[in-house]
């Protein structure tokens, strides 16, 4: 599969930048940004990624969603006919157009899978190592088809922007998965914080916020670091990297008065996220 360019087709880029504009906004709007010779394949990688991550949403059971994942596996081998699914076309098209590794897909696609069982996460080290597959991931291979050379310092952003951005997504989300039974706080976080009650029964207490709180400053470690790269990587690359300057304004949103976690919808106007977006693809040129 790869180095052989597959015949494109312009409906199944079509198709993934639809999906993207009604399900993704905030990675729809950071590709805006990315040279439009090569925005379709950006919007395949991330159509993928919203598709790997509904999995668990649209299936009755956990063996359904097996059964869709290693279609996915199949589809990435060759031995899967990925012509009737668009987004599967559109990956594939892109992958041996650019000859990427697939080692960061199939990451991501084990990580997604675990999700069909809700285990609660345990660790920090768990949290960041299942970002790191579904989100850091994605960022080091969006960078690949810009600038077409992976370094040192585009691997070390691409960590630890996924790290943030998958975080901060999560803590957006916790409405969501809270209804789902699923925890991506940490065990050992809610434990550290006498949380562990009142985040099973859905309290918003103090012990709550504080645990979220610990998450939120962790979120943002590792979008220091993302900054500290920032200034070293190739120019190419740099759109790739766009949807990190979201995750401080969601956080500063998520940390007002009256914030409920279990509760409150955390948006951002668009016009807001396009001057963003804007103003942050500006300042790294």
């Amino acid at each position: 599969m790869r180095g052989r360019v597959i015949q494109p087709n312009k409906s199944h880029y079509a198709y993934c930048e639809g999906l993207l504009r009604r399900e993704d906004k905030d990675r729809w709007l950071a590709s805006l940004f990315v040279p439009r010779e090569r925005r379709r394949h950006i919007h395949a990688l991330y159509a993928f990624s919203f598709e790997a991550a509904r999995v668990g949403e649209i299936v009755s059971e956990p063996l359904l969603g097996e059964i869709r994942f290693q279609w996915w596996r199949d589809a990435l081998e060759g031995a899967a006919d990925a012509k009737a699914n668009p987004v599967a076309a559109a990956l594939l098209d892109t992958i041996a157009r650019f000859d990427l590794p697939q080692a960061p897909i199939r990451e991501l696609i084990v990580a997604r899978t675990a999700d069909l069982y809700g285990e609660p996460m345990q660790s920090v080290a768990a949290l960041e190592s299942y970002t790191k597959a579904t989100c850091s991931n994605l960022f080091c291979i969006a960078a690949l088809v810009l600038d077409g050379e992976e370094d040192t310092a585009s691997r070390d952003a691409a960590l630890h922007a996924g790290i943030a951005c998958g975080i901060t997504g999560l803590i957006r989300a916790l409405p969501w998965h809270c209804a789902r039974g699923q925890v991506f706080v940490p065990a050992e976080i809610l434990q550290a914080h006498g949380a562990r009650d009142d985040f099973a029964a859905v309290h918003a207490s103090e012990a709550v916020v504080a645990a979220l709180a610990e998450l939120h400053a962790i979120t943002r470690a590792h979008l220091d670091i993302f900054y500290t790269e920032l200034p070293g990587l190739p120019d190419k690359s740099l759109p790739a990297f766009l949807p990190a300057c979201l995750c401080e304004p969601y956080l500063r949103l998520m940390e007002k008065p009256g914030y409920d976690p279990f509760k409150t919808v955390i948006e951002l106007p668009q016009w807001k996220r396009q001057w963003i977006l804007w103003r942050a693809s500006s300042r790294w040129e």
